[in-house]
């Protein structure tokens, strides 16, 4: 299938794009809008929740189990990677022994979970559990301390790196080699940025005898995708490690290593996103983003959660805990470079922490962790008490419509309301797609193919123009003429119906 190219761009698309979706919330992708407004949509928490629960006594993730990890739909079946922790209480602010192992589960419908014996790994005593195993010749960048993040790339020609993994470690100085220039002012540890690959996704062998960031600043790795010519491996710090653009302090920002390869890595960063409180002249108190973000790349468009980090009020008293207090909900973010993000909602909850007394009330923590299934979009997420005392730190799942995060609509009634996409090629059979509400036979939503100068094409546009007459997530639109010219400019421009409160989530370019 010939791929489609965006115009004035210098993107390529990743091997796996099989589509092109223009979200209703892009405004890149949707740049001229008439007459229209964008609500946000909050997602559905499930009724089982927590759907993956931490284990029993003795087990890997008896202490918690969190969602800083991956969930992938492969060959029919959910697979999922977090991070375990076999103690019930926090020593040091982190994990035992810096430690939080790689364990793995699956499930037929992402509801309900197993957690099979893989026997890889010894643990109190026997090899039956479900940790991954995790070779290095430095043993110590072997041991997961945080977010782990998965990439399956089938068409890798080499088997052995069909699954890609970054993840943070916090070996010993004595054990970084390759130089620790920039080390800020009371480190107790490197935050390491470590790269793996696997033939399975379950026996990883750590890239090399260093981390990635050797020789820079600690860095809190908290993903990976690909996106054109790179590998891209977005984190978090924060100041002295990350400053604004005028070199003034800043709070957790999101930063971003590149590598054509994902052997050799860049040594310089670039600055992925902050929140807008803390670019205005004068921050907003205590507004922070958390862990980079969940990312999930859709081809030509990348979606995903950031943490909406918020400081508490008031420091505890004892000092113990330092982020007790901190509000974390999860917020929408999307890019169209894969470099830089944006929030085009600012302070949205996608998926808010829960009431008082609920599982989920304290903070919560995004992941890598977004499928498609049938006419929903299923999210995963976990809980983080802030408090130290790890209540409730399991992994719990939403839902929204189909790629349903927003919708456009019409914004002043009685009055005609369009919008018009940026140039694109379309490839051989491609077809366009609607995920549309309140449309019928006799209030279509009206699709029509513009040149690269904004000029209607005769053969697709007025009476020749593709219409969708039925409200789905995936909805064909139909060109009187047919086939879409393969191979030239063209843009869509979409008009809602006047007959009806229509509801735009998607547009989709696709032989799917």
């Amino acid at each position: 299938m010939k791929r489609l190219s965006l115009l004035l761009a210098t993107i390529a698309f990743p091997l796996h794009a099989d589509e092109h979706v223009f979200f209703s919330f892009d405004d890149h992708a949707i740049p001229f809008r008439d007459n229209v407004a964008v609500t946000p949509v909050t997602a559905e928490k499930h009724p089982a929740n927590p759907v993956l629960r931490r284990g029993p006594e003795g087990a890997p993730d008896h202490g918690h189990a969190i969602l800083y990890g991956t969930v992938l739909k492969l060959e029919g079946k959910f697979r999922m990677w977090y991070l375990g922790m076999f103690e019930t209480e926090i020593k040091a602010g982190q994990a035992p022994g810096w430690w939080r192992p790689m364990c793995y589960a699956e499930s037929e419908d992402g509801v309900t979970w197993t957690k099979p014996d893989l026997g890889l790994v010894e643990f109190n005593g026997n090899k039956q559990n479900n940790i991954c195993l995790i070779e290095s010749e430095v043993p110590s960048l072997a041991k997961v301390n945080d977010f782990l993040s998965i990439l399956h790339e089938p068409e890798d020609p080499d088997p052995s790196r069909r699954f890609k993994c970054v993840y943070i470690a916090h070996p010993p100085f004595e054990e970084v080699r390759g130089g620790r220039s920039g080390i800020g002012p009371n480190e107790r540890r490197w935050g390491a940025f470590i790269a793996a690959t696997s033939a399975d996704g379950l026996t990883w062998k750590v890239i090399g005898d260093r981390p990635m960031n050797a020789g820079n600043e600690r860095f809190e790795v908290s993903g990976l995708y690909r996106f054109g010519n790179f590998y891209y491996a977005p984190g978090q710090l924060l100041s002295p490690w990350a400053w604004r653009m005028d070199g003034s302090d800043v709070g957790r920002v999101t930063l971003s290593y590149r590598s054509p390869d994902f052997v050799n890595w860049s040594r310089a960063k670039a600055f992925a996103f902050a929140r807008p409180g803390q670019l205005t002249s004068e921050p907003i108190k205590g507004q922070q983003g958390h862990m980079g973000a969940g990312l999930w790349n859709r081809g030509n468009v990348i979606v995903g959660l950031n943490g909406l980090w918020q400081d508490a009020a008031e420091k505890p008293v004892d000092g113990k805990y330092w982020n007790q207090g901190v509000a974390v909900d999860l917020g929408l973010i999307v890019s169209n470079d894969g470099i830089h993000f944006r929030e085009p909602f600012p302070d949205h909850k996608v998926i808010p922490r829960g009431k008082p007394g609920e599982w989920d009330d304290v903070a919560i923590l995004q992941g890598h962790a977004f499928v498609n299934e049938g006419d929903k979009t299923m999210i995963w997420y976990s809980h983080w008490d802030t408090g130290g005392k790890l209540k409730d730190m399991e992994i719990g799942l939403a839902t929204l419509r189909r790629d349903g995060f927003a919708y456009l609509s019409r914004k002043v009634p009685d009055s005609p309301a369009h919008v018009v996409t940026t140039t694109f090629e379309a490839g051989e059979g491609e077809k366009i797609f609607a995920n549309v509400e309140g449309v019928s036979e006799t209030a279509p939503l009206r699709v029509e193919l513009l040149d690269d100068f904004d000029r209607p094409l005769a053969e697709f546009s007025g009476d020749k123009a593709g219409k969708v007459v039925l409200s789905g997530a995936r909805s064909v639109v139909d060109f009187p003429q047919g086939s879409l010219p393969a191979g030239r400019p063209i843009a869509l421009k979409i008009t809602l119906p006047d007959e009806a409160e229509a509801k735009l989530y998607a547009i989709y370019l696709s032989t799917e």
